[in-house]
């Protein structure tokens, strides 16, 4: 069983950046898949990437070169650096670990990006 807690999300300025924090309780998610998802208001929830338990990082198009997600395992803790946000970035953003067939949500952090 896990339990996430997201943290950091806020308002940002376009071309700003904020980290995202999310932390494990439980279990330890080092053998675990983490990942971050998005929603905004009326659209469907979109993986925005993950890291694999090797450190292998995945990244949605739309992000690429802007996101970065990186986890320490001494933390049980998954970040997501997000940098020069766009006016298509403001969602609710939720963490997601996944081991075999069982999968946890956090209740997810806003991201609002506005001028």
């Amino acid at each position: 069983q896990v339990q996430l807690v997201e943290s950091g999300g806020g308002l940002v300025q376009p071309g700003g950046s904020l980290r995202l924090s999310c932390a494990a309780s439980g279990s330890d998610i080092s053998s675990y898949s983490m990942g971050w998802y998005r929603q905004a208001p009326g659209q469907l929830r979109e993986l925005v990437s993950f890291i694999t338990s090797g450190g292998t990082a995945n990244y949605v198009d739309s992000v690429k070169g802007r996101f970065t997600i990186s986890r320490d395992n001494a933390k049980n803790t998954v970040y997501l650096q997000m940098s020069s946000l766009q006016p298509e970035d403001p969602a609710v953003y939720y963490c997601h670990a996944e081991l075999r067939a069982r999968y946890y949500w956090g209740k997810g952090t806003l991201v609002t990006v506005s001028s």
